[in-house]
């Protein structure tokens, strides 16, 4: 019933099905031939392990010599299986046919325990590389499990989305997901738009009012006359945005791959010109050369530099895990360390997204009491998401609110009621239309109401007869961490930008506030791609910093997408691939610090291994040195690689 219903809700879930049904069907041939990475990975450790210990504890090298195999067995099906893909493919000596090569090397001189470790030790850093791709898989599926499934029609009758045609009419009660995007035609109410413009306040729509699929209807009862079908809603082309910007992404090229290009076809080719060249030439025994080029096989498998990078990310990652920053996957921290620039959501990512009392203004000689006493009164009666923000501030003010009676909503304007205290006289809480409606609006309010709409907030007007009372202004507040984080960023060298389907004065206001570099207001989600899209151009890697729905297409698309994770979306956790889970700004410039030490890291670990390999691989050469050498020395580095990459797992510096 679940893929019928996505059948009918969009094109893209016919695509999804076809996907998961494609990775059901290659899961079940994977269980048959060969398990889980992980697993094998596991059970060549620990054979490995045992085999060591009943060498050098216990003596018992005929035992030991199965747990050798083992090891190979299981470390190795997918060694030998991307090897073998490599003969059918222009990788045809990739890495993984160098360390197939090294093991039977080793075997056939009967080094088991090196062949184990060569298979072991590599086995477990193509097993990091998978680090966090299952969740990635599952954003889309994620984002299409967000849009509405059902629409009801105006005789009442329920339909999927898909159903429903250009023209008809449906109707959406409160608490009720709008299902398709469309005009009002009857009825009033307060939507949340969170998920489509990032906008913080609720906005009222009356008749003649545009609505999107998938926004939040949270009062009132509206009916909607369709203008698109399903498959064209803007949140359907949110859906297109994400799957297109995922498929468009290309992971990083790992070192040890561009290296490998390089790199193992020369060993192969030095290896066979050193046991063909000396017995064809020289006459020299054709087993001793032979042998030389199997120990040059073995010692010239890279395990120290195979597990300088995995080992730096897995550390990395774990400490950030620590701080509450899930990073998914080790190119990311690459991508981190040459980040330029940031763009910042404002709603919920620069501001906590919850409505407050930032200011009491009064008129006409009216107490602050007075204003606020009558407002609540009023408020006691809305269901308007702003009416909470007033009732709590007067509740934290210990001020009893008026009784009042005959409370009318008047729709898109406010609300008014007789006043019991004040001797049956009308009293008016709303916008600037409803007081002009019901009083009389002097220069200094409306200069008053402009100049605290220029700062971002909503101002609601409080009148009694024909006198205006007061104004209180409503504001999200910024995080307690967004103005460090600024500067840290600037001292870092990266610029700051906002990108929000906000009003322009609410942007102006927390951009001037916070001192960002560049604001850009009023965006849908793909004018905030266009614009990631455009900042890579100027700026080369861009990071993305967001929350909701309407993020998910920017954050699959920046270089980096780092999400505000415990109050945000599934589906911006999902996409992005950094979640921020403790919602704490100063984590940002700390993970760019992070991949900038991360990959200094790396490159100390590469500089050791391939210095020491270098060495070793010329004594080998000439016949100056010995298997267990190489191999000891090759362990010793690999020691230094770990130790150095565990001190990730204690950083930081932010």
């Amino acid at each position: 019933m679940a893929k019928q219903k996505h059948k009918t809700n969009c094109n893209h879930c016919d695509d999804l099905n076809k996907k998961q049904s494609q990775v059901s069907r290659s899961q079940e041939i994977f269980s048959l031939f060969g398990g889980n990475k992980r697993v094998l990975t596991t059970a060549s450790g620990v054979s490995f392990l045992i085999g060591l210990i009943l060498v050098w504890v216990f003596g018992q090298k005929d035992i030991a010599t199965w747990f050798y195999y083992l090891s190979i067995v299981t470390g190795g099906y997918f060694v030998l299986k991307d090897a073998l893909k490599g003969l059918f493919s222009q990788k045809f000596l990739n890495i993984n046919f160098l360390v197939t090569v090294a093991a039977f090397g080793a075997i056939y001189i009967n080094q088991l325990a090196e062949a184990a470790a060569v298979v072991f030790f590599f086995s477990l850093a193509e097993m990091f590389e998978d680090f966090g791709i299952e969740r990635s898989r599952r954003a889309l599926e994620a984002l299409v499990k967000k849009s509405p499934q059902i629409a009801i029609l105006k005789n009442g009758n329920k339909v999927s989305v898909g159903k429903v045609k250009v023209n008809d009419v449906v109707i959406v009660r409160p608490g009720d997901l709008v299902p398709l995007d469309g005009v009002v035609i009857k009825g009033s109410s307060a939507v949340d738009e969170a998920t489509i413009t990032g906008e913080s306040v609720p906005k009222d729509k009356l008749k003649g009012d545009i609505v999107f699929a998938s926004t939040l209807n949270q009062n009132g009862y509206l009916e909607i006359k369709v203008t698109k079908v399903s498959r064209d809603s803007t949140f359907a082309k949110i859906v297109k945005l994400v799957e297109q910007a995922q498929a468009s992404r290309a992971p990083a090229q790992e070192f040890i791959d561009r290296f490998a290009k390089y790199y193992t076809p020369t060993v192969v080719v030095v290896a066979i010109m050193i046991t063909i060249i000396p017995p064809l030439f020289f006459g020299a025994d054709f087993n001793d050369w032979l042998y030389r080029a199997l120990v040059l096989l073995v010692i010239a498998c890279p395990c120290a530099l195979v597990i300088s990078t995995p080992v730096s990310i897995a550390s990395a990652i774990g400490g950030a895990s620590k701080k509450g920053v899930l990073i998914k996957g080790g190119r990311f921290l690459e991508a981190l360390s040459k980040i330029k620039a940031v763009a910042f959501d404002k709603t919920r990512t620069l501001t906590l997204g919850e409505p407050y009392v930032s200011d009491v203004v009064t008129f006409n000689g009216y107490s602050e009491e007075e204003v606020l006493a009558d407002a609540a009164g009023i408020e006691k009666f809305s269901s308007h998401p702003l009416a909470k923000a007033i009732l709590d501030f007067v509740q934290e003010k210990g001020i009893t609110p008026h009784a009042m009676d005959n409370f009318q909503n008047v729709a898109g304007k406010g609300g008014k009621a007789t006043c019991l205290v004040c001797s049956d006289i009308e009293h008016c809480v709303g916008n600037l239309k409803l007081i002009e409606d019901h009083g009389v609006s002097t220069k200094e309010i409306l200069q008053k109401t402009e100049s605290l709409e220029k700062e971002g907030k909503t101002v609601v007007l409080i009148s009694e007869g024909k006198q205006v009372m007061g104004a209180l202004a409503i504001s999200d507040k910024i995080r307690p961490q967004a103005s460090q984080t600024i500067k840290k960023l600037k001292r870092l060298g990266i610029r700051s930008v906002m990108l929000t389907g906000d009003n322009q004065y609410a942007a102006d206001f927390v951009a001037k506030t916070l001192r960002l570099n560049k604001v850009y207001a009023s965006l849908l989600p793909d004018e905030k791609l266009t614009k990631i899209e455009e900042m890579k151009q100027e700026f080369g890697s861009v990071a993305m910093v967001g929350d909701g729905v309407n993020d998910a297409p920017s954050l699959a698309t920046a270089t980096v997408g780092i999400a505000i994770g415990v109050d945000g979306a599934d589906v911006a956790i999902e996409t992005a691939d950094i979640a921020l889970m403790n919602n704490n700004l100063l984590n940002i410039p700390y993970s760019l610090n992070l991949g900038k030490k991360t990959m200094a890291t790396i490159k100390q670990n590469i500089t050791a291994a391939l210095g020491v390999k270098a060495v070793f691989l010329l004594l080998a050469i000439f016949g100056f040195t010995h298997l267990e050498y190489a191999i000891g020395a090759d362990s010793g580095v690999a020691i230094l690689v770990v130790l150095n990459s565990l001190r990730l797992f204690h950083f930081e510096k932010g």
